[in-house]
Order: C-alpha cells, then structure tokens, then sequence
C-alpha cells in the first residue's frame, strides 16, 4: 500500500534539513521526500510500508521536534 506521511519538523537552518533528509532517505519503504513550507514546516514523505511512528521518534530523537502530522493513502 502506498502512503504518504506529513511530520512537522524545524527547517531553520541548512544544517536541520540535511539531518532531516538523511534520516527519512534510509529508512524502509521511502520512495521520495520534500519539504513544504506552507504554514507551518514540514516533510512529506511518499513510500510503501514505511513505519510512520518509527520514523517520527527518530526524527524526535535527532532534532529534538518532531511531530506526525498525517498518513494517508496515497494512489
């Protein structure tokens, strides 16, 4: 099934995007990630299978933010 994820994360620096993007790229199931800007930061994330929970606590756990904002079915 493929899904797409929204987290909210800080984008404030260059340095926060390159963490956040690193950790989202290595984990299981991710086909794509993008930053969105609108209102308020975060990324959305396109896979199949991926572990939405998981990958919000280890994003959580590296950037000290990190909250889950959507998961849903993605055609």
């Amino acid at each position: 099934m493929k899904q797409k994820i929204i987290i909210e994360v800080p984008l404030h620096c260059s340095r926060c995007r390159k963490k956040i993007m690193a950790i989202c790229t290595t984990a299981d199931g991710v086909a794509s990630v993008s930053f969105q800007r609108e209102g308020k930061d975060g990324v959305m994330i396109k896979g199949e299978g991926v572990d939405a929970a998981g990958l919000t606590a280890c994003l959580r756990k590296k950037v000290k933010y990190a909250e889950l904002v959507s998961v849903v079915k993605d055609e």
